[in-house]
């Protein structure tokens, strides 16, 4: 998407002298050992792509002259302290901005209840849910217990309900109900405050879908963007969790993306992550973000209709960056390339044999996961002899 790219680079600040610093945004959250060390090494090697320092964790202002390129565990919404870190744009991060913290979450999906009357915090936007249109599945959002009792009864007419807690992640939490009595009771055992304060989404249950992530990099002076699927595995508790990403990457923005693909419903999911990206752009001023990344789920609701739609947003390393870096290290070495494969892996366990060839963010054994390791390959370059 051509519009897309040139304003997101308009967003940046003018190249200088840096250092690469990684950010705790929330000591809470995406803080462990294993996540501190991985954003080390992902900004160990930003830094050699944007071809200036890494100092390790951000401690105080850069001095005069000079400035930081950082890697924040989270998205930043704290503008006053976004300006004090000289946070101006694309080329001071990776990772993004938002103007309220949540327009990071994925409660800005779907509309309220009521557009005049209904629960909001301060900032909503509501010419986003017209915008975003149906590149989203069937939902609302909503701020108070009675208000998503009321949406979830006029949901429930078209088939079962999933209710999904705003802070958490990774599907952690989520309710399908098919019944007025279920949802009632799910509502009622809810923490009604932290629901006013973050609010929870209503959305329409899709039968074993087929989730894909799309996403957007502008790093060292490249616009990259990519498509793929998610795997899940099994971690040292034996609980289904997030397992690695399979990316196709090219240079150029979405419409270079959505040229080389064949499959209508991938066509489609990349057409609906784009819109939604639009949207935020057009209906929440002040965000913006070099690495963007939405996972787009498609398959059959409870009327037997095939959907597809952007489950939520993330501007902020995630899961997949491990394959997104190493993208970008081989586009980089070669300029005239124009598509890489890359597949990471998140691997638990006390006898993981990573591949020789693979470029490895992370092994060792984390005091609250237990042993993991978190690796890239390159299949594309891999050597007929690699294991």
């Amino acid at each position: 998407m051509q519009a897309l790219s040139s304003e997101a680079r308009a967003a940046g600040t003018v190249p200088g002298p840096c250092s690469v610093v990684t950010l705790d945004v929330d000591p809470r959250g995406y803080c462990t050992e294993h996540e501190h060390a991985t954003r080390a090494n992902y900004g160990r090697r930003l830094a050699v792509l944007i071809g200036c320092a890494f100092e390790g964790e951000y401690v105080s202002p850069a001095p005069s002259g000079s400035r930081h390129y950082f890697v924040p565990s989270d998205t930043l919404s704290d503008p006053a302290r976004v300006h004090a870190m000289g946070i101006a744009g694309v080329d001071d991060l990776f990772g993004g901005v938002v103007p309220h913290a949540f327009v990071a979450t994925k409660v800005i999906s779907h509309p309220l209840i009521d557009e005049n009357s209904a629960a909001r915090p301060d900032g909503w936007s509501t010419c986003f849910a017209r915008e975003v249109g149906d590149a989203v599945l069937p939902g609302f959002s909503c701020f108070s217990a009675g208000e998503a009792l009321r949406a979830g009864r006029a949901m429930l007419d078209a088939g079962p309900v999933r209710l999904k807690p705003v802070t958490a992640t990774g599907g952690r939490g989520q309710i399908v109900v098919e019944r007025t009595e279920a949802l009632g009771s799910c509502i009622a055992e809810m923490n009604q405050a932290g629901l006013a304060r973050s609010g929870l989404v209503l959305e329409a249950n899709l039968e074993d879908p087929v989730t894909w992530s799309v996403g957007q990099l502008l790093v060292a002076g490249m616009i990259v963007s990519y498509c793929g699927v998610q795997r899940t595995t099994g971690d040292n508790a034996g609980e289904e969790v997030y397992g690695g990403s399979d990316l196709v990457m090219v240079r150029g923005d979405f419409d270079a993306l959505i040229a080389g693909v064949a499959s209508p419903s991938l066509r489609r999911a990349i057409e609906q992550a784009r819109r939604y990206h639009r949207a935020v752009i057009d209906c929440y001023p002040g965000f913006f973000a070099s690495r963007v990344n939405y996972d787009v789920a498609q398959g059959v609701d409870g009327r037997g209709e095939w959907r597809s739609g952007v489950l939520e947003q993330s501007w902020r390393v995630g899961g997949a960056t491990g394959a997104e870096i190493a993208g970008l290290e081989a586009l980089h070495a070669d300029p005239g390339r124009r598509e890489v494969r890359a597949s990471c892996f998140e691997v638990y366990g006390p006898s993981v044999l990573v591949p020789a060839d693979a470029i490895v963010a992370y092994q060792g054994t984390d005091s609250r996961v237990g042993p993991l390791a978190k690796y890239t390959i390159l299949p594309g370059d891999r050597h007929a002899d690699a294991p």
